[in-house]
């Protein structure tokens, strides 16, 4: 009886035992099923995200949200912590903030920029602010050969016409940049523009500011050449030039010889900017010499002399100088049919008049710019 009970025994712990082995076998056999599948569910996802990154759905990073346009009503512009903050999103695009400047007295400045895959839209580094047909339009269009150089076509006339439109208007117009370029604007008649000095600071007090020159009569028979096209009807140009022509008093009131009073405007400025930040361009040198002055317009930038001699050829017909054809295109860069227009005749008294009218303020200019521009 005895060894009955010891068969049965054994005969039923080998079938506990077998029964063990197969139960940790099933479970082995099922951990595996679910590692499997959980590493198919997290392909899933990988491909998915990486679907939606590849068809733009994932650019950007949430952003801080700025109320420029109330900070403008109230005179100030949100302070820059000074901190750099960035963010990386799918291709690597960049989210900063940078400081441009601490403004001037009490109003605090800061330079936003938007991001996005190509480059960042921020406010100009560098404005060409006047003056008007000294220049302007020729020295833009050379400067937009060099590679480090991004500036807006058109002119803005943000810190004249449009300050009330805000800063965030103003930034949209701005092409954008890569790391090392520099955002530029041309608006001439910001030199002339009494409120354009602290606005242009209370943004960035380390705004480079470029003003293109010319002989202040010539300019002023240039100015009224240019409104003559498109006004036929225009009195003649002694006519507006003088105030009381037997007297021989001078019309200041009229824009085109107000603009040439260039001592005058440059006090304006030199209240809010040093004169280290101004560069003086020769409106005639940059017909004569063109790639002496871009280089000096490229140094005072911080750019690599890249625009030189051998870009440029002396057109005849026009009067001035032209781009060469750069590589692919047909024909040379000019600029428009407007410019080098022919200037009608000024009786040669009403001419003599006005430089002695301009000869001290041209002896002024030179003193204040520490330059003698030769009008005299």
């Amino acid at each position: 009886m005895r060894r009955v009970s010891c068969v049965v025994s054994s005969c039923c712990g080998v079938r506990l035992m077998g029964c063990s082995k197969w139960r940790a076998a099933f479970n082995f056999g099922h951990l595996r099923v679910q590692s499997k599948l959980s590493v198919f569910l997290t392909m899933i996802i990988l491909f998915t995200y990486l679907f939606y990154c590849l068809n733009g759905y994932c650019d950007s990073l949430p952003r801080p949200v700025y109320d420029q346009q109330n900070n403008i009503q109230k005179n100030k512009i949100p302070v820059d912590d000074g901190r750099e903050a960035r963010g990386a999103a799918c291709n690597a695009s960049r989210v900063m903030r940078e400081q441009l400047s601490r403004g001037g007295g009490d109003v605090p400045s800061s330079n936003i920029s938007i991001a996005n895959n190509f480059g960042s839209k921020k406010f100009p580094q560098a404005i060409i602010i006047g003056v008007k047909k000294g220049g302007t339009r020729a020295l833009l269009e050379f400067l937009r050969i060099h590679p480090d150089v991004r500036a807006v076509g058109s002119e803005p006339h943000f810190f004249d016409r449009f300050y009330d439109k805000g800063l965030d208007w103003y930034r949209n117009l701005m092409p954008r940049t890569l790391e090392g370029q520099i955002t530029m604007e041309k608006t001439p008649s910001y030199f002339i523009t009494k409120e354009a000095p602290r606005r242009v600071f209370s943004i960035s007090r380390h705004t480079k500011l470029i003003v293109v020159v010319r002989d202040p009569v010539t300019r002023a028979v240039s100015d009224y050449t240019q409104t003559l096209s498109k006004s036929p009807g225009l009195p003649s140009f002694q006519n507006l030039a003088f105030r009381n022509a037997t007297a021989g008093l001078i019309d200041t009131s009229w824009s085109a010889v107000r603009i040439g009073i260039y001592a005058k405007h440059l006090e304006n400025w030199l209240r809010f900017f040093p004169l280290s930040r101004l560069l003086f361009v020769s409106g005639e040198r940059l017909v004569t010499d063109p790639a002496g002055e871009m280089g000096r317009v490229q140094d005072f930038l911080g750019l690599k002399r890249v625009v030189t001699d051998k870009h440029f050829y002396f057109n005849q017909t026009k009067g001035f100088p032209c781009l060469k054809k750069p590589e692919g295109s047909s024909r040379p860069r000019c600029l428009g049919k407007s410019k080098g227009r022919p200037h009608p005749q000024i009786p040669s008294d009403v001419l003599h008049r006005l430089r002695d009218f301009y000869r001290p303020f041209n002896l002024k200019f030179y003193q204040m710019t520490g330059h003698n521009f030769g009008w005299d």
